[in-house]
């Protein structure tokens, strides 16, 4: 069963360009066989932005919490302890409770008694908080992933 193929080839000289599209080809009236959907976004564009009431991630108590985290420095390393990614969370109350979810870079840090405190400090001082509190965790683990690109520019990282 070796049957052998071959293939064949024809020779050309020239083969008929493709017809080109004009203008006058095209169908005159469009309403004739397109029908406008309702535009899906009408609603959507026409609703206002909700206004924000300061204790989620853009609004001003929020902001003004970790403009007061991004002053605190940690001692060994020149960056704030924001962009050093120690922060794991800031929740805000309505009625201005803040709780501030945060890690050290090891657990035999030399600031470890005191680096929570000054948090604690910090967020209890900007105007709108009544109350501060600091949730000091180990899991997971601050690893340099968790830093800024900021950060990581400043220590020579990037």
């Amino acid at each position: 069963m070796n049957e052998e193929r071959k293939i064949e080839v024809e020779q050309v000289d020239a083969v008929a360009p493709p017809p080109k599209a004009r203008v006058d080809d095209a169908v005159e009236d469009v309403s004739e066989t397109f029908e406008r959907k309702r535009d899906y976004l009408a609603g959507f564009l026409s609703q206002k932005p909700q206004a924000l009431s300061g204790t989620e991630p853009g609004g001003a108590l929020y902001e003004a919490v970790i403009d007061a985290l991004k002053e605190i420095y940690d001692p060994e390393i020149p960056v704030n302890i924001y962009d050093l990614g120690l922060i794991y969370g800031v929740d805000i109350t309505s009625d201005g409770h803040a709780a501030v979810t945060m890690t050290l870079t090891t657990p035999h840090c030399p600031v470890a008694e005191s680096m929570p405190g000054e948090v604690e400090l910090r967020v209890g001082s900007v105007a709108g908080i009544g109350h501060a509190e600091v949730n000091l965790v180990w899991d997971p683990p601050w690893d340099p992933q968790k830093m800024s690109d900021e950060a990581k520019l400043e220590l020579g990282m990037l």
